[in-house]
Parts: C-alpha cells; structure tokens; sequence
C-alpha cells in the first residue's frame, strides 16, 4: 500500500471505527458456529482499538477532526466530530472491550446455547458499534439512532441467558430505555424546532440568541430525565440491578463497562457543548440538584450494596453508586470536579470490568453468585479472590488503585468551592464501600466452605488463559492507574480543560 493510500485510509478513520463493527456484525449473524463468530469479534474489536489509538493521538495536541458523511458540510449533512473528549472515551470504551473479549470465548460457551451463540456476538458488534456512534457523532439525532442501537442490541445480550429471570429483567430495561429514549428525542425535537439544525455545534451557536427561553428550558428538561435513565442516575436507575445480575457474564462485564460511560459521555456534552455549562450552572439549579441526586446515589445504593446476597447484585448496585461519583464531578463544574468525573469513567469501566471478570470466573467454576453459597470460595481460587480484592480496593478509593485518584480530583473540586462537608461525605461514602467489599472477601477467605460447596468439583478443570489474561491485565491497570495518573487522568484533564473553555 503506497503513502497516498495509507493517507486515505488514516482520514477515513472516523468512518471505519463505527463501519467495522457493523460490517462484523452481518458476518457473525451467518456463521454456523459460536467460536468463529468469536474469532470475528475479536478481531473486530481490536481493530476498533487501534483505530481508536491512533484517533487519540491525532487530536491529543486540541485538533478537532471534523468527518462529513458523503461529502455533505455540517449542519446539511452528518458530521463525525473527535475532539480530546470523544477521542478519550473512544479509546476507553474499546481498549476496554478489547481487553475483555477474549474472556467470552468460554464465558459464552458455557452460559449461552450453542444455537445462539453467533448471534449473542452479532448482538455485542451492533451493541458496540452503537456505544462508538454516540462517542464520534456530532449529530443529536443521529445520537439518537446510535443510542437505540446499543441499547436494543443489549436488550437482547440481557435476553440470551439460560436464567429465565434475565427476560424479565431485559424486559424491564427495553420498558426504561424506551421511556428514556422518547424523553431524549423530544428534547432533540425542541432543539430541532428551535435552531432549525441538528448538529450540535451549530444548535450551540444558535441557542446562544435564544437564551433560556421556555422551549429551551423544556429541552434541556427532557434530556435530562432521558439521559439520566439511560446512564442510571438515581432514582432511575431501578433497570440496572436486574440487569446486571441476570444477564451472561460477559453481557455484564461489558456492559457495566462501557454502557453507562457513554450515556454519562453524552450528559456531558449537552451541558459543557450544546447549552454550554457555565451559562446553565449560573442561570439554573442544574448543578444542585445533580449534586444532590449523585450524593444520594452514592450513598443509597451503597448500603442497598451491603445487604445484597448475590454478587452481581451486589455489584450492580455498587455501579449505581459509582455513577453518583461521575455526576457529583460534572456538577461540581470546575476543572478538579469535572476532571475526576471524566478520570473516574476510566477508572471505573477497568476496576468493575476486572470485577466483573472476576465473577465470571468463580461462575464458571461453581454455578452460583449467591454469597453464602461462595464461602471459602478464596482458598481454592486465592488468585482470582486477589484479583477482586485489588478491584475492590479500588472501589474504596485506597491509595495506589485507580479508584484513589478519581477521588481526589473530587475532593480537590469541593475544596475550590469551600465545601469541606463534601470532602467528609467522600470520605464517609468511602467507608461503605469498604463494608461492602470487606463482607465479600470475608466471606471468601475467612469462612468455611458450606458443605454442598466443599465436595463439588469445579467445572473447568484448569483455568484458560483466555479468561485469567484479561483478569490479570485489568488488574494490573487498577494498579497502573493508580501508582502513575499520567495514564489517565491528564487525558481527562485536557478533555475537562477544553469543556471548561468553552465558556462565555
């Protein structure tokens, strides 16, 4: 391939990390067995991955790449549009999965029918190829397409497990993603009707000469709600816990990974890009009542967490608190706050895809994610009950894991507000998630082993590289990102110093 080709190809980059998945999406839904259509996803993802990287590097300097869809300028035509915030969540939600997918080959294996398995990968392509449109896209309703995308294919990863109560949970979510997607797209509607465009810059632009008039008001209403359900804010967060508990290893794996970040993602540039930030902090309660509502995910699902007697129930709740985090830093509204929620989507897609991961295992092995029943379950798999014990100090915040430096930037951000009863509550919130991740690993290395548990043997009889490779690399990361936070936290920071720019 000559110099002008690989030039051609490295400018239709934008294109081809949304294209690819999709195009391997059609070939796995035709392939007659389960580990060819793996073998499909990931190479897929891995591509993505790498485009991604090289997406990341070409806007890491404050480039903006600005990709017209069949040669149609914005705002006639769709544009994909990558600064150092989509870049940086681009590059999360597929190094991520690309980390994670090789876990599936025998995770989907044992939990999915084999019938089913090639589509169960289908699903996952369509599911991902949704969550990297909302990241490049420019366009709120093609925002809106992406974000149907990803959540109906996830609908039905949900739907494909053996467990009987996974449909009734993925009905549950399909019932709250439905209501949150109407809630956006009347948003989109309001915009549209508004500034007579869809592109976001160009709606930005021209909101500025409307002010806050009602109809803008009622946008931004609506978004919100929408928004908020999809990325599980409390109090509408009530489709997760289902969610996560019932669906297939991987589908939960992924999705707790990936998902919520992106909705999370999207918040974030209505408020910072679209209505920008500072005029609506300054003019609305938006940042209070944000605050308020990620104070009370943080610590409400926390202690729901503690009572929890399923793992991944457990889990579930605690991604609801950790969401509370993400939000508590875009309403903070300075560059600290804003810095640790962009730092913690990172920090909290590895920490929950290692414990995730890590439950998949113990799954795999036993049968069961009921807690009384994993008693002792540390001393016969000491290395995968380590790795979730580092995950989960992670969760905590302790010094030199990820979720540490997260933390900090928060409590920097409160401190630049003067408020000191923060910084205590992030403290506080800390320590119960130490009581929840302690009952865990109490129960795993200082209990006996039930006695039905104690004479059962496990169902793999050695463990596969396919699935303690990408435990070990995402635990490693927990560690990475939390002993050196160049990794991620200066790319949240440029992202969190070019949203803060942005104002008037």
């Amino acid at each position: 391939m000559n110099a002008s080709a690989t030039m051609g190809l490295a400018e239709q980059l934008p294109a081809l990390v949304v294209v690819t998945p999709l195009i391997g999406s059609l070939l796995t839904a035709v392939l007659p067995r389960g580990h060819l259509a793996w073998a499909v996803s990931l190479l897929v993802t891995w591509a993505c991955a790498v485009m991604a990287f090289l997406l990341l590097g070409k806007v890491a300097g404050g480039e903006v790449i600005s990709y017209h869809l069949g040669g149609w300028p914005p705002p006639w035509g769709i544009e994909y549009r990558i600064d150092r915030l989509s870049a940086f969540l681009l590059f999360l939600v597929t190094g991520v999965s690309a980390v994670m997918v090789p876990f599936a080959l025998r995770s989907v294996e044992s939990e999915i029918a084999s019938h089913k398995q090639a589509w169960f990968y289908t699903m996952y392509l369509l599911c991902l190829c949704g969550l990297v449109g909302i990241v490049v896209t420019g366009d709120a309703f093609n925002a809106f397409v992406f974000l149907e995308i990803s959540s109906l294919s996830a609908y039905a990863m949900i739907a494909l497990g053996r467990d009987r109560r996974a449909l009734v949970a993925a009905y549950q979510y399909l019932v709250m993603g439905t209501i949150g997607a109407t809630f956006y797209v009347i948003g989109v509607g309001f915009l549209y009707s508004l500034t007579g465009s869809l592109n976001m810059v160009d709606v930005s632009t021209r909101l500025g000469a409307l002010g806050f008039a009602p109809p803008v008001l009622a946008a931004l209403a609506f978004l919100f709600v929408g928004l908020g359900l999809k990325l599980a804010l409390f109090p509408l967060h009530s489709w997760l816990p289902g969610a996560y508990a019932y669906a297939p290893s991987f589908a939960t794996t992924f999705l707790a990974a990936t998902a919520t970040k992106v909705a999370i993602y999207l918040m974030v540039r209505y408020f910072y890009s679209v209505f920008t930030a500072s005029r609506i902090f300054e003019a609305l309660p938006i940042n209070d009542i944000l605050i308020a509502l990620s104070l009370a995910g943080i610590f409400g699902a926390s202690i729901v967490a503690f009572f929890q007697s399923d793992i991944k129930r457990l889990l579930a709740y605690s991604s609801v608190s950790q969401i509370g985090y993400m939000t508590l830093g875009v309403g903070l509204a300075n560059l600290d706050g804003l810095t640790g929620g962009l730092v913690h989507l990172l920090n909290h897609a590895v920490t929950k895809a290692a414990l995730f991961l890590a439950v998949g295992f113990v799954f795999l092995q036993w049968r069961t994610c009921r807690l009384e029943d994993l008693a002792g379950i540390g001393r016969r798999m000491p290395l995968t009950l380590l790795a979730f014990a580092i995950a989960g100090m992670s969760l905590v915040g302790v010094p030199g894991t990820a979720g540490f430096v997260s933390k900090w930037y928060l409590a920097l951000g409160a401190i630049e507000k003067g408020w000191w009863w923060m910084v205590i509550a992030i403290m506080v919130s800390s320590l119960i998630s130490l009581f929840y991740v302690g009952r865990v690993l109490e129960l795993a290395f200082m209990r006996p082993q039930p006695e039905v548990m104690a004479y059962r043997k496990p169902s793999v009889a050695s463990s596969p590289w396919t699935m303690t490779v990408p435990l070990a690399v995402l635990t490693l990361a927990v560690v990475a990102l939390g002993l050196d936070a160049t990794y991620g936290a200066d790319l949240a920071r440029a992202a969190a110093e070019m949203l803060i720019a942005r104002g008037p």
